[in-house]
């Protein structure tokens, strides 16, 4: 029986999460600042809806990956270096999530994104949580992502591309910026191939809640994210 959350009931243990459904925790709830910072900081996401009310999971395994085990293959290096491509962070959030909304994904019928997530995501960026990396061609934005920056966490949400490698210079992008902010850890959720290819990994949930609970013990700043200190020689 999957648990139903009024505005003021806390979230169950995640160790009562349904595997078989993909690790389903609950139904309900609401998408305020507060309830979402509180999910993340135990290791819990929304995903989707169920008749208008957001699903929570926190699946096990659970999709990780360690900045410094990126995998920068010799193809992605070259269009870092081809000049093509321009990357800026935080200047057109709500650009890249209603890019991430509009983008098919294999074996999903829509999107998860729905308007309420969308104004959800946007307030989290307006108050400094969430941030966004964009690539542009010629001024048009081709490519980006967005998640959440908490302590020494960056949980990524979602990205898309229009152009080939576009997602994947925003990701290379996002791992210098982490790295300079000496985060420890992405989480990725669930596993996809895409992300395996950048060096993404399984880890046990118990290890990523021992990780979740160090790495956000410290305080962020909330800044807008910039390249300004970052070393982008690929």
């Amino acid at each position: 029986m999957i648990p139903w959350l009024g505005l003021l009931d806390p979230f169950p243990p995640v160790e009562s999460a349904q595997e078989e459904l993909g690790g389903l925790l609950a139904i309900g709830g609401d998408l305020g600042p507060a309830r979402l910072l509180e999910a993340y900081r135990n290791g819990i996401f929304p995903w989707g809806t169920y008749e208008g009310y957001p699903l929570w999971y926190s699946p096990d395994p659970r999709m990780v990956l360690f900045p410094d085990e990126f995998r920068l293959t010799r193809s992605l290096r070259k269009s870092l270096r081809s000049g093509k491509f321009e990357v800026r962070f935080d200047t057109d959030f709500p650009a890249v999530i209603a890019g991430c909304s509009e983008t098919p994904r294999p074996g999903q019928d829509g999107t998860w994104i729905s308007s309420d997530m969308m104004d959800a995501y946007i307030r989290l960026h307006e108050l400094g949580w969430a941030h966004s990396v964009e690539t542009y061609v010629e001024g048009n934005l081709v490519g980006g992502l967005y998640g959440l920056h908490i302590g020494r966490m960056f949980y990524g949400e979602s990205m898309f591309s229009r152009r080939a490698d576009a997602s994947k210079i925003a990701f290379a992008h996002l791992i210098r910026r982490l790295q300079a902010d000496q985060v420890g850890l992405i989480d990725c959720q669930m596993r996809t191939g895409h992300l395996a290819s950048l060096g993404g990994r399984e880890i046990p949930r118990d290890r990523f809640l021992t990780e979740l609970q160090a790495l956000t013990a410290t305080g962020s700043s909330r800044r807008p994210w910039s390249a300004v200190d970052l070393d982008l020689n690929w």
